[in-house]
């Protein structure tokens, strides 16, 4: 009882209290204030007009010397030639876009500011589309039905894209109220089922793709089948790469030196033991897990960007000794002839004894690259369900504890050593094993197929898709892999640019503005949620600001 004091001393004994203190009175009192939209950006309209007009200039910049200027090789020197038209709509198209993308999503405003900067972008749109019809109209070679087709074009391709901007705001809480509590659990569900649905119907649509590529594009099943192979190749490495990055936290600059290793293993073992595809592809992994320990060892206490610069000095180390070492890897000339896998010991090649001859079919190199596709796709399979099985396992939860603080992993008896160098060995045999198939897809393998570059887009595919996330590096892969390929065709852009638009020259420059646009979109990936690995009691799904990034911190 209270009063009450303990025998002999005469003294009352406080009572025992449990209160928040400090940070936690913050942490719930933010928890049980209303989750309403903050406009912490500029709230008028001219404040947003000005910004534009700075993002305008900064683009009017750093495009002059893209943009309005081409130079070509000419007799004498260099051509150039000057395109003032297409300067002015990217700069009309900066002012009004950095208007849309500030007023839905970056600092969202109100009714009446979105409703004054929905209607200056399409306003914009209807300019953009108008713009060399004007300009014919004023030449006197244009007619006046023209400029309004164009202008009406403009009206609803703006609209539509206003609409695509305005249902991704509202998906992404940016504008209204956000579900909490309760609704924001059943959100969270809802979008776990949907990925779970999702991942289903794209193992369905990626079993029978082939075949539906056929039967839907039959003149370009070739080049469509060959983009979904090298899709898929990315598919598998970024997954190889998401054990190191998304799940241990070991930020990698360098795995590109695994796919070489891989690839350069099946490669040597055809040229000089006669090796089939088959019998080199488990080596090439092995092989690439050993390199894999090697690059482990030295970088045990480097973390963050340390751990980075290392990697990638291996990276670069990996491909200046197989440039250098021309005696036995071909060097600069790289290793051509490499064999094509077979099936059952039946080669995919004309005249009797090959696959069609045996199997009664007309010979076409279709037959191939349908192969090809199927063994990409069974290797990418494995990666996957080895990769899930793995973070249930003891090793894979050791490595989300790395991950999220190495300091408390090894307050639990973790051996962090084991931990890291299980992550860099296992992600690189993967690497391994597409670097083989690689190999023996091109036929033809040289240094300059693994430069720098390979690693960033391997990296950019696993933070693209999210940290951690397997659907989200099949997505990321599809859109940057698939893009880029995609943007080989834009020539409908001819439209809204001219008739003198050469898509090709800008397929990058678009590619990365759009990337830095789903970055601002979704910094933390596509796929955002999480799915525990381990569960007590009830699975709930995991927000992505609560899972450290994969820095090797």
């Amino acid at each position: 009882m209270a009063g009450e004091t303990e025998s002999g001393t005469g003294q009352e004994q406080p009572v025992a209290t449990t209160q928040p203190e400090g940070a936690q009175i913050k942490s719930e009192e933010r928890a049980d204030a209303p989750n309403l939209v903050v406009d912490t950006g500029p709230s008028g309209l001219s404040e947003r007009l000005k910004q534009a007009a700075v993002a305008t200039f900064v683009t009017a910049v750093l495009g002059f010397f893209f943009l309005p200027i081409r130079t070509s090789i000419a007799p004498g020197g260099l051509d150039i030639t000057w395109r003032w038209s297409l300067y002015a709509l990217a700069l009309i198209f900066a002012f009004f876009g950095k208007l849309l993308v500030d007023a839905y999503l970056l600092s969202p405003a109100g009714p009446r500011v979105r409703a004054m900067v929905s209607g200056l972008f399409i306003l914009g749109f209807a300019v953009l589309y108008a713009w060399h019809p004007l300009g014919d109209i004023l030449f006197g070679t244009g007619q006046f039905e023209e400029l309004l087709g164009s202008v009406l074009i403009g009206v609803v391709f703006g609209a539509i894209l206003l609409g695509l901007v305005l249902l991704i705001s509202r998906a992404t809480g940016k504008i209204g109220t956000p579900a909490t509590g309760v609704a924001a659990q059943k959100k969270a569900d809802r979008i776990t089922s949907f990925g779970t649905w999702s991942l289903r119907i794209l193992f369905v649509v990626a079993l029978l793709l082939p075949w539906i590529v056929m039967f839907l594009f039959p003149n370009r099943d070739r080049q469509l089948i060959d983009i979904s192979i090298l899709i898929l190749t990315y598919v598998m490495l970024g997954w190889g790469l998401n054990i190191v990055v998304g799940l241990a936290g070991l930020l990698d600059l360098g795995y590109v030196a695994f796919y070489a290793v891989g690839a350069y293993a099946y490669a040597l073992l055809a040229q000089y033991l006669g090796f089939g595809f088959w019998m080199a592809l488990p080596l090439a992994g092995l092989f690439a897990a050993l390199w894999g320990l090697v690059l482990g060892f030295p970088v045990l206490r480097l973390r963050g960007d340390y751990l980075a610069i290392v990697t990638l000095a291996f990276g670069e180390i990996i491909r200046v000794v197989l440039l250098n070492w021309s005696d036995f890897t071909g060097g600069p000339d790289g290793i051509g002839r490499i064999p094509k896998p077979t099936l059952f010991g039946i080669e995919f090649n004309r005249g009797e004894g090959g696959f069609a001859d045996i199997f009664g079919l007309d010979y076409d190199t279709i037959h191939r690259f349908i192969f090809f596709y199927y063994i990409i796709f069974v290797l990418a399979l494995i990666t996957h369900f080895a990769t899930m099985r793995l973070r249930r396992l003891p090793v894979g939860r050791a490595w989300e504890a790395l991950r999220e603080d190495e300091i408390a992993c090894r307050s639990l008896g973790i051996n962090t050593t084991l931990v890291k160098l299980s992550a860099f060995s296992i992600g690189a045999m993967f690497g391994g094993f597409a670097g083989s198939f690689f190999a023996t897809r091109q036929g033809f393998i040289s240094p300059e197929s693994f430069t720098f570059i390979e690693s960033a887009i391997i990296l950019a595919i696993v933070v693209l898709g999210g940290l951690g996330s397997q659907i989200g590096v099949v997505f990321a892969s599809i859109v940057m892999i698939g893009g880029i390929e995609l943007l080989r065709n834009i020539g409908f852009m001819s439209v809204v640019f001219g008739e003198n638009f050469d898509p090709t020259q800008f397929r990058m420059l678009i590619f990365g503005l759009a990337m830095v646009l789903i970055m601002v979109w979704k910094p933390r990936g596509l796929i955002s949620a999480r799915q525990p690995s381990a569960v007590y009691k009830e699975r709930k799904s995991i927000g992505a600001d609560v899972v450290a990034q994969g820095e090797g911190h």
